[in-house]
């Protein structure tokens, strides 16, 4: 692949971000935003310290909001366009479509799915400030190796393809990464620091609509970038009736 053609799938793996993080944002405002306000209620009513906004909370979940979604997706469109570049042709006889929906599925596993269930994600008003530190360090560490395993188990099932087929060294290299994975969580520390009198259901909502952006994220650039990368590298040819109607008259 020339330096030209990754040139162009990368401005249309940040295009394909952009137009995924629109959806995102959309997912997030009607799913994500009700469970922090009621999150943020529920701090504020058992709370007797109260401090004074920086920022309005109408402008984090507007402006903010869509500023950090749409960051976040053009720059995750941009990395995940070059990891296509890497892709195509070495995960499988798979076309463009087909591999930019297999690469958002195997990313969204590893980069948010297999942290999220170790570490899941919390609403404001749960975790203790002092230790805000500590468990981002864990959740990258988590997403690091999750990231890394991702990888070591693409490479085990394409070696081991030749000797025990496609189906047998893809079964063995998902069930490698899930051992390894299982003892990761095993030995990682736990983090649980839900006040007990937190409502459990605001905290399912909280954590299922975290989940549902990210899988609107992810799913969203493997169609769009599929579709682009689609029209770029295998584009449709000129019928002839499409030649006779531009032919110059005489």
């Amino acid at each position: 692949m020339n330096s030209a053609t990754v040139r162009n799938l990368l401005v249309r793996g940040m295009l394909a971000g952009l137009g995924a993080g629109l959806l995102a944002l959309l997912a997030a405002y009607f799913l994500g935003e009700p469970n922090v306000d009621s999150a943020i209620s529920f701090e504020e009513a058992h709370s007797h310290e109260h401090e004074m906004e920086v920022v309005s909370r109408s402008l984090q979940s507007t402006a903010g909001l869509a500023t950090g979604v749409l960051v976040y997706g053009v720059a995750f469109g941009g990395i995940a366009a070059l990891a296509f570049c890497f892709a195509l042709g070495r995960v499988g006889r798979f076309g463009p479509r087909a591999t930019a929906l297999l690469l958002s599925g195997c990313a969204l596993l590893a980069v948010y799915v297999v942290p999220f269930l170790k570490y899941p994600a919390n609403p404001p008003s749960v975790g203790n400030a002092d230790t805000i530190g500590k468990r981002t360090t864990l959740y990258f560490l988590m997403m690091l190796l999750s990231v890394l395993l991702a990888i070591a188990a693409t490479i085990l099932g394409k070696r081991l393809a030749p000797r025990l087929g496609t189906w047998y060294a893809t079964v063995s290299a998902v069930a490698a990464f899930a051992v390894v994975i299982g003892l990761a969580y095993a030995f990682l520390p736990v983090i649980n620091e839900v006040p007990k009198d937190f409502p459990a259901t605001l905290l399912w909502r909280f954590r299922l609509s975290a989940l549902a952006i990210q899988t609107v994220l992810w799913g969203g650039f493997g169609l769009v970038f599929g579709e682009l990368a689609e029209r770029l590298l295998n584009p449709k040819p000129v019928t002839a009736t499409a030649s006779r109607s531009v032919a110059v008259p005489n």
